[in-house]
């Protein structure tokens, strides 16, 4: 499908004017798509599903930077960590265990995001607001030195209802800061936050990263529309 070429400058250059990083969801895109992106500017790009992440990479220029944003199973992290540049879909100890152990392999640090669960759907993963508090006691830094954490990833509900959303990336935003104060993880900056559907609203709510893709696409609508 054609890439909307008005549609991505219109946001890029929201993004720019706010000091947000556009990440380009790309899991929908052929190389070609991805290839005009790069050529406009975009480096930036996010993928959920490790194969094809790997088969892109493959055949993409070498200084895109490469987001892991889907559930990340511990038995595929070694097929990524060698190129990776954030994984933005922690949610386990042992999962940031075996990223850290991956990258000590091969001499490198990879930073990434804890996923947070803000919405009721079941659907949804990432660490519950009740396991946080757990996660982040158990969370040494000073075993897991080939990795850090660089903020949070936040998913809000399939919704059409903007005062739900709201509400969810307010949540969000308060829980950041809140971690963010612990000091428990000094390179703590990131908020992931706003997708196709709500990155408006994710901006207006402190958001300093969205994760753009269908957005993008010539014959995008809203889902729930």
């Amino acid at each position: 499908m054609p890439i909307n070429v008005d549609s991505y400058h219109n946001i890029r250059k929201i993004c720019e004017e706010t000091s947000v990083l556009l990440v380009v969801v790309s899991k929908y895109f052929t190389v070609d798509d991805i290839q005009k992106l790069y050529d406009l500017g975009q480096r930036h790009f996010g993928e959920s599903y490790v194969q094809k992440l790997i088969d892109k990479q493959k055949v993409l220029p070498d200084d895109i930077k490469w987001h892991f944003i889907g559930h990340l199973q511990s038995n595929k992290v070694a097929k990524i960590v060698p190129f990776i540049s954030l994984i933005q879909s922690v949610d386990s100890i042992k999962l940031l265990h075996k990223i850290n152990d991956c990258a000590k392999v091969l001499g490198r640090t990879v930073p990434c995001l804890l996923e947070l669960k803000i919405a009721k759907e079941k659907t949804k993963y990432g660490l519950s607001i009740d396991n946080l508090s757990q996660f982040i006691k158990d969370c040494d830094m000073n075993q897991l030195t080939h990795t850090h954490i660089d903020g949070v990833m936040v998913m809000g509900s399939f919704t059409s209802d903007a005062i739900i959303t709201r509400d969810e990336f307010k949540n969000a935003h308060q829980l950041f800061k809140l971690i963010q104060q612990t000091n428990h993880f000094p390179n703590f900056k990131i908020l992931s936050m706003g997708m196709s559907d709500d990155f408006e609203i994710a901006l207006a709510e402190g958001s300093n990263m969205v994760r753009v893709g269908s957005k993008f696409r010539v014959d995008y609508k809203h889902p729930l529309l």
